[in-house]
């Protein structure tokens, strides 16, 4: 404490008057105490020079843990803060060139170890996902001032391989039009919007401006890949409110069309489009967004006048439209359009209206939220993340992303359809603790699981797993596995039902499941005969087993089963 006093009076030094501190920037970060027994009030930053910012805080003189604001853009600058609650709690803020409790960063009780998440506080939805220049870019719904949903701006991380991620300083802040929802963003190579030049194109991104009357549509791009972005001063550039008498009309996705020549490698060529005056174009801009009831596409030639073209009903926010080559067929393209829930339709697409050929289909159950796919990605996958609302207790953040998977469409007994693998990536954090291909039947399985060669994994918090293993019913009518008692697969042939949902393999005689587990501190995620299913779950502990035991770790039940091809990782940590 007497280090934090230091600090105040040697590098802080501010004055307060009533609820407000004006002080010298001088260093990174200013670390703000929240409580969530406290009850919101206005928190304002201003400065000379740079917009205000307005938000809502739970600031408290006994806080449960500590956020912080990055004052980059302040530095050397007088910033004033005002607050409407209490002088004391105020009065706790200070600046400093390290966050609090940095030296406990990622190795928190239950900080996700192959997973993002943000340093502090709320996470939703995946924004503006796009590979630039080396380096994939996530942005992200972020409450930077609490572990629960508001204040909504863009965070923003970096990886060069979609595992280890770099936390950079929010992008996007709430403003006169309203808060910061999601969006998408594109690399407009040919400088279209005027935003940037030949030598200097910008990255463009599309974004919700949410406010308690209405929801607009908004731009801003960047120059500097990807690190700072500047709100366009034409915006909002769609305001449909009138069109649906709805406030509902967000999340825009933006995309190029025809796409782009790098989906070549994955079977998807390029093709001219037509404008939508009907005379032709060859480049165009297409932007989906969640209207109402549906998904409604509007087209552009510079990213900013957009015409409104076609609708589809059926969807419910976080709209997705993508081409991909059926079985890698470059004759035989598709596309796909998705809402929120991860439900879909396949057809076809021309540029301006979609026209569905099957659907609505299903193949991501579970915490799975709002996902979104990457822009620009250079060997043509079609690349998503999703969103998973789980907790992590005690924990000064909340919510994370999924692990990113590639998605492909494949032809199976009941159609064409989505098909979901963790990216190849992923596989360089597996670290092989055991392999068997015999065949075992569930006592024998469950006690090579539990040996104590791989103790260490069972119920422990540091264990990250990755099991693969293939479970045959033989005489059962239904059979799974639980985690430390937790239910992880729940397959009920009869019913053929897998976790509730219905599922039926390939072959419709088949008794064999084949499942790729991975175990996170707070998430569980379940691939399914190669991903043609998949769900999420949070992780719980020690639930009780099937036979009312408890903290078993690795448990097969069913009646006559076996088991085979086990394979079980340790999953390194990605930060």
């Amino acid at each position: 404490m007497k280090w934090i006093l230091f600090v105040l009076t040697a590098i802080f030094v501010p004055s307060v008057q009533g609820a407000e501190l004006s002080f010298k920037v001088k260093c990174k970060y200013l670390n703000l105490p929240i409580s969530q027994k406290e009850e919101r009030q206005r928190l304002t930053f201003g400065a000379k020079g740079v917009d205000d910012l307005s938000v809502v805080a739970r600031l408290s003189a006994r806080p449960e843990y500590w956020v912080f604001k990055d004052l980059t853009e302040y530095k050397g600058k007088t910033l004033t803060i005002t607050y409407d609650g209490s002088e004391e709690a105020l009065s706790l803020v200070y600046q400093a060139d390290t966050i609090r409790d940095a030296s406990t960063l990622y190795k928190e009780t239950y900080r996700p170890q192959f997973h993002f998440t943000a340093r502090r506080g709320w996470i939703n939805d995946p924004n503006g996902c796009i590979w630039h220049d080396g380096l994939y870019h996530l942005y992200y719904q972020h409450n930077p001032f609490e572990r629960e949903w508001e204040n909504m701006t863009w965070g923003h991380a970096t990886s060069p391989d979609l595992l280890h991620w770099t936390e950079h300083a929010p992008v996007l802040h709430p403003d006169s039009l309203g808060t910061m929802f999601s969006g998408s963003a594109v690399f407009d190579k040919d400088n279209t919007s005027g935003f940037g030049t030949k030598k200097n194109p910008p990255i463009v991104y599309a974004y919700t401006a949410d406010r308690s009357d209405r929801e607009a549509q908004c731009i801003a791009y960047s120059l500097d890949g990807g690190m700072t972005l500047h709100k366009y001063k034409g915006n909002p550039v769609i305001d449909s409110h009138d069109r649906w008498q709805s406030h509902d009309t967000r999340d825009p996705r933006l995309l190029a069309f025809p796409p782009s020549p790098s989906l070549k490698g994955r079977g998807v060529s390029r093709r001219k489009a037509p404008s939508p005056s009907g005379d032709g174009w060859g480049e165009a801009w297409v932007l989906v967004l969640n209207e109402r009831n549906g998904h409604s596409i509007y087209t552009s030639d510079n990213l900013k006048d957009w015409t409104w073209q076609s609708h589809v009903n059926g969807f419910w926010e976080c709209p997705d439209l993508f081409p991909l080559a059926v079985d890698g067929n470059p004759n035989n393209v598709k596309w796909v359009l998705l809402g929120a829930s991860n439900t879909y339709m396949i057809g076809s697409f021309d540029g301006k209206t979609f026209t569905p050929e099957s659907g609505k289909h299903r193949f991501s159950t579970g915490c799975i939220y709002a996902a979104q796919t990457f822009s620009n990605v250079p060997d043509g996958r079609r690349i998503q993340i999703g969103w998973a609302n789980i907790d992590h207790p005690g924990m000064p953040f909340r919510g994370q992303m999924l692990l990113p998977t590639e998605l492909t469409l494949r032809t199976t007994k009941d159609g064409i359809r989505l098909v979901s693998k963790p990216i190849d990536e992923v596989s360089t954090l597996l670290k092989p603790i055991l392999v068997s291909e015999k065949t075992l039947n569930a006592e024998q399985a469950n006690k090579l699981l539990q040996t104590k060669k791989v103790s260490p994994l069972r119920g422990d918090l540091e264990g990250s797993m990755h099991l693969r293993a293939t479970l045959n019913l033989t005489y059962a009518t239904s059979a799974g596995l639980k985690f430390d008692g937790q239910t992880l697969v729940d397959y009920d042939l009869n019913r053929n039902t897998l976790n509730g949902q219905f599922y039926s393999p390939q072959d419709p005689t088949s008794l064999s499941l084949t499942m790729d587990i991975y175990i996170d501190r707070t998430s569980v995620e379940v691939f399914i005969d190669d991903g043609l299913y998949s769900f999420s779950m949070e992780r719980r502990r020690a639930v009780g087993t099937h036979d009312g035991g408890g903290g078993k770790g690795f448990e097969f039940w069913g009646q006559d089963i076996n088991v085979t091809d086990i394979k079980l990782d340790a999953v390194e940590s990605c930060w």
